[in-house]
């Protein structure tokens, strides 16, 4: 389970934030989640809700999380469509000669704080 290292890394990330900008509470933050992140949703909160409480500056910070859809690109005849759905064969050309063009992002969008 590496989601609780990638909770790790938000909580220490977070703390040098509000270090480096004098801030005394975080009330919450907004992660972005990719479709094909390999980051188990359930997994990353149930891990946040018991890592967060042992930091004084977010014990009471709200975790949000954006699902990004995943998209994947077609070489061959240039459309794009839902990577879930269609995995790596285009379903307008039916060639393998695909890329992901987005949905395995992890990102933090936006931190709130005073």
């Amino acid at each position: 389970m590496h989601e609780l290292g990638l909770v790790v890394y938000v909580i220490d990330a977070v703390e040098q934030l509000a270090k480096e900008n004098n801030l005394t509470q975080v009330s919450s933050i907004t992660l972005e989640l990719g479709e094909v992140s390999s980051v188990v949703e359930e997994f990353f909160t149930d891990c946040w809700e018991f890592s967060h409480k042992k930091s004084e500056l977010l014990k009471d910070t709200e975790l949000r999380i954006e699902r990004l859809p995943a998209v994947t690109s077609c070489n061959a005849c240039g459309k794009t469509y839902p990577t879930i759905t269609f995995k790596k064969l285009c379903p307008h050309c039916g060639s393998l000669d695909t890329q992901l063009l987005c949905g395995n992002e992890f990102n933090i969008k936006e931190i709130e704080a005073c």
